[in-house]
């Protein structure tokens, strides 16, 4: 996979970004189809994990960040991600950092190929984020195509049993779903409703 995904990472920050600021006070103890995390909880593991991929773009130890972002007040969500995604965008601008090895969770990798899990895990959670608050926002299909194709070659269905993993086992995705439906099943997520 030679291709560049600051671009498309981009664009999933941009996304994230409108969604956050639709978020309403009342909306943040609500529910996300990650059971262990309310809308509070999701958006501290978005901003968190998107400063972790800053560092890993400044060639920092991404594992020592803790992926997410605490003591946020709960009017201060949406600068609170544009901070951290600017940072990215700083951290991946020079090209020499595609190329460089970095360590990630899922181990030493080239940045392109971490960047583009981190566009997997930004494009999953922008639907963990959409269902949360009601689907507000139409969302970008390219973005959920890319990354159910990084999902799939990432995250066969029988590497799912180590209990570090974030993803459950595939479920079947509902009938007519759109491109993030299928990323969302792939990656044994059900809609709330």
């Amino acid at each position: 996979m030679n291709i560049d995904p600051r671009p498309l990472y981009t664009r999933a920050t941009e996304q994230i970004a409108a969604l956050v600021r639709t978020v309403r006070p009342e909306q943040l103890a609500g529910p996300t189809p990650c059971a262990e995390f309310d809308v509070r909880t999701l958006l501290s593991h978005i901003a968190g994990g998107t400063r972790r991929i800053a560092v890993v773009g400044a060639g920092g130890d991404g594992m020592a960040v803790r992926p997410f972002l605490d003591g946020v007040e709960d009017d201060r969500w949406s600068a609170a991600y544009d901070e951290v995604r600017t940072e990215v965008q700083k951290s991946w601008a020079d090209d020499a950092r595609l190329d460089a090895l970095v360590t990630v969770p899922w181990g030493e990798t080239p940045g392109r190929i971490a960047l583009s899990g981190y566009v997997m895990e930004a494009v999953t959670h922008t639907w963990d984020l959409s269902e949360s608050l009601g689907r507000p926002l139409a969302l970008d299909p390219e973005l959920a195509e890319f990354a159910l194709g990084i999902a799939r070659r990432v995250l066969p269905d029988e590497r799912r049993d180590d209990e570090e993993l974030p993803f459950d086992s595939a479920v079947p995705a509902p009938e007519g779903a759109d491109a993030y439906g299928r990323l969302a099943a792939y990656l044994g997520r059900r809609p709330l409703s």
